[in-house]
């Protein structure tokens, strides 16, 4: 749960690949991708008769355009990374069966590439409503009549895609690893690990759902669900975003950058063969004893966050964006204790570091004791893995922070550049 850290969406066409026709691979996208062209074509029954979406949402000072898309293909990388982040997400990872082959990972990737395509223009994969009434339908329908609200999907690669089972162990990319075990980590087993991720984000929530809904029924016999979070309230700003709260009540991600300079150094890779482009993902499940939070002193709290609850100002300034002054002291004391949370985090504190968080607001309901089950999915993006657990490590031993936090959910996942039309996520791998 890091605040100091760094927020676009962007070939040739697709040969066949070895043991793989043309017409077998988009044949197993056929639900997909031709779903696009029949409801352009009228085929599915009653498209052309949608229902009016309120072109826009506010919620305070910040408005968004629930009709605007999001380009998938011909993006230098994929959508979601540097894309604005949405209001809403849904995080979900999967498991590659024992009996998968090759060929199977590379059709399921082909047709959740068609698919995603559809989707983020806001049309159905498939028709709703069969002409057969004993007909099962390809699209579950629940986002019909809604618009794209930004939909973006990012698809992520684990570990285990480059195991001995898929002969693609040469592939793979040169930084990704299982995360070593970090100070503080609590993790659960049904919350940490994954072959495939794909992080769904939209201004919208049922058309975020929809998306990881649909998508997963398509996994079939090639994988199974692992773990999923359902993310409300963002907790990461974009250029022309005001900064969000996360469920402490503080703005979160203050100095998250989003200069291209920064992106270039610190989250795209470059001269990596196949994933040149590409990123990686590291997700975390942090659970808050909020309840626990909630009695304690706002002059505590801030002393742990390093900055004020209101404005968010760094507690050696009166607005947010100042910059904090880590060596100002006070009566014999540093004014922001050296081991508060943006103080631990800070580039400054960590010779220059960033990385790029796009984290969200969580809720479970009530846990086994009957309070509030609730944290935050972080999320984040790095060319460099080694940066975060380098944080992380900090973090784990020293933030005061720590008192208040669980991490009990961890995965990382190598994240290809953006497909070409005609093209597919990760299709290099296969060449």
């Amino acid at each position: 749960m890091t605040e100091e850290s760094t927020t676009d969406p962007s070939g040739t066409p697709a040969a066949a690949p070895p043991g793989l026709s043309r017409r077998r691979l988009i044949a197993g996208g056929a639900a997909a991708a031709a779903a696009g062209a029949a409801v352009g074509a009228g085929v599915t029954a009653g498209m052309m008769g949608r229902p009016a979406q309120p072109a826009t949402a506010s919620a305070g000072t910040d408005t968004v355009d629930l009709t605007r898309s999001v380009a998938f293909y011909d993006q230098t990388h994929q959508a979601g990374i540097r894309t604005p982040p949405q209001r809403h997400c849904v995080y979900m990872t999967f498991n590659l069966t024992p009996g998968a082959t090759r060929q199977d990972l590379q059709v399921l990737l082909a047709r959740w590439s068609a698919a995603i395509a559809q989707l983020t223009q806001g049309k159905a994969i498939g028709t709703i409503e069969p002409e057969r009434p004993d007909a099962v339908g390809t699209d579950t329908g629940e986002a019909h009549g809604l618009a794209p609200a930004s939909l973006t999907v990012t698809v992520g690669l684990g570990p285990g895609v480059f195991d001995d089972r898929f002969g693609l162990a040469h592939k793979r990319p040169a930084l990704l690893a299982a995360l070593p075990r970090i100070p503080g980590d609590v993790l659960r087993p049904e919350l940490t690990g994954g072959d495939l991720s794909l992080q769904a984000c939209a201004d919208d929530p049922q058309v975020a759902y929809h998306a990881i809904r649909n998508l997963a029924r398509m996994v079939t016999t090639t994988a199974h669900t692992h773990w999923v979070v359902l993310g409300f309230g963002r907790a990461s700003a974009g250029p022309g975003q005001e900064t969000p709260r996360n469920l402490m009540g503080f703005k979160d991600g203050t100095r998250n950058v989003v200069r291209d300079a920064d992106y270039d150094e610190f989250v795209w890779l470059t001269d990596a063969d196949w994933m040149t482009g590409g990123t990686y993902q590291i997700a975390r499940k942090i659970a808050m004893t909020i309840e626990t939070w909630d009695f304690d002193r706002v002059s505590d709290q801030q002393q742990i966050f390093g900055r004020t609850k209101d404005e968010g100002a760094p507690l050696t300034g009166e607005r947010e964006f100042d910059t904090p002054d880590f060596t100002r002291q006070a009566e014999g004391a540093y004014v922001i204790d050296q081991t508060s949370h943006i103080a631990l985090a800070a580039p400054e504190n960590n010779r220059g570091v960033k990385i790029l968080r796009r984290s969200y607001n969580y809720t479970d309901g009530l846990n086994a004791q009957g309070l509030l089950d609730a944290g935050l999915l972080f999320l984040s993006y790095q060319n460099t893995p080694q940066h975060f657990v380098d944080l992380q490590n900090k973090l784990g031993r020293f933030d005061l922070l720590n008192e208040y936090i669980r991490h009990i959910g961890s995965a990382i996942f190598a994240v290809p550049p953006g497909p070409a039309t005609g093209s597919y996520v990760g299709k290099a791998l296969f060449d």
